[in-house]
């Protein structure tokens, strides 16, 4: 265990569960560390903005950086519980393993999950993680995301080949994510994981923004074109449901007026 990161997180909490601002002394007294040491981990903690210090009295306090992340945390576990009935409609109809993910830099997170009841099915688990670039509800997000190619580079620095159909090339990558947010879904085949395909569709807020994915994870015995064309149209009916179920309304091109023929 890193003793330093330790510190510097029991100290934050410490602070948050304070009904008032904190000076080194205090910090120093709780914690039984020189004032030094107490002063060192304050100004890291003010420098990575995760504590402000009043420039009037120089005491410390948590900033609204934990405020905004425990949000976000809440956020999450919301639209978990709000999806959770759509998620099981499309296990039920479909019969294939079917998860919710989220974006969490160049991975994604697998929220929740119905395992498929059938004898031969695709596996993951929820709080599992898996390359944003090689899982169909991670192309799907990073579709809906329009990161420019210098960004996408940013992001994934390099692309690791994880299965001999694994994309390892920016431009594939982009042209594939192109694809997935035209056709309104992406698809995995064998990218991750060898045998298994999948399925995958953004959700999006009432502000538009993707917050989430529908994942459909399918084994590659089962993943004919034919039946992907069937599992991509319940998929993406799911997908809509649910973002309507967060309050998205897409947006609807006015009609053309009619032009009216001079008399």
């Amino acid at each position: 265990m890193d003793s330093t990161l330790a510190k510097g997180l029991a100290v934050m909490e410490w602070m948050a569960r304070q009904a008032r601002a904190c000076r080194v002394t205090d910090v120093a007294l709780a914690f039984g560390m020189a004032r030094s040491n107490a002063h060192r981990t304050l100004q890291t903690l003010v420098e990575c903005g995760w504590a402000v210090q009043d420039a009037d009295t120089s005491a410390y306090r948590p900033s609204l950086r934990l405020f905004e992340l425990g949000a976000m945390v809440s956020e999450a576990a919301d639209i978990g519980a709000l999806l959770r009935p759509h998620l099981a409609a499309l296990a039920q109809a479909s019969g294939e393993t079917i998860h919710l993910a989220v974006l969490d830099g160049a991975e994604i997170v697998y929220l929740d999950k119905f395992d498929s009841p059938l004898p031969v099915a695709a596996y993951s688990r929820i709080g599992g993680r898996a390359p944003a670039c090689c899982v169909a509800s991670g192309k799907a997000m990073l579709a809906a995301a329009r990161l420019d190619p210098t960004a996408l580079r940013a992001l994934f620095g390099t692309l690791q080949p994880h299965t001999p159909y694994s994309i390892v090339d920016f431009d594939a990558l982009q042209a594939e994510l192109e694809r997935s947010r035209a056709r309104g879904y992406a698809e995995n085949r064998e990218e991750w994981r060898l045998g298994v395909c999948g399925l995958g569709v953004p959700v999006f807020d009432a502000r538009g923004t993707a917050v989430a994915a529908v994942g459909m994870s399918v084994p590659s015995i089962r993943f004919a074109r034919t039946q992907a064309r069937e599992l991509s149209d319940r998929i993406m009916a799911c997908a809509r449901d649910a973002s309507a179920t967060l309050g998205y309304r897409p947006a609807t091109a006015p009609a053309t007026p009619t032009r009216r023929r001079p008399a």
